[in-house]
């Protein structure tokens, strides 16, 4: 009867240690990551500003005569290349052709300037 009771003594011990789950491990700390900051990119233009290029579009050469017509002569001016046309208040888009023409009018919808963009 001895070695029955040590025997169920150890059965049970057995059985109450399968159901216990060991502690786990304490997770590895990662070693510290030292921040680098990105590079500098080069500044374009003034403040992020595309640098406008002078009159690529020849506009003060041909067109400096139209200021102070009024906006229905542009069409007869015999502009070659890609033109705009901005009204007073008018919405402009804001990309940047340097070969465009563009004609600004003021609220009479006369040509007030000639440039390029």
């Amino acid at each position: 009867m001895k070695t029955t009771t040590i025997l169920s003594t150890c059965l049970a011990a057995a059985l109450v240690s399968g159901c216990m789950t060991p502690a786990p491990a304490p997770a590895p700390v990662p070693a510290p990551v030292a921040y680098v900051p990105p590079a500098p990119q080069p500044a374009v233009g003034v403040a992020g500003l595309t640098e406008r290029k002078p009159d690529l579009c020849g506009a003060s050469q041909n067109y400096a005569s139209a200021i102070g017509q009024p906006g229905s002569i542009i069409p007869t001016l015999g502009v070659t290349s890609e033109y705009r046309v901005v009204e007073y208040r008018g919405i402009e888009p804001q990309d940047y052709v340097p070969s465009r023409v563009v004609f600004r009018l003021d609220a009479a919808g006369i040509i007030t300037n000639v440039d390029c963009g």
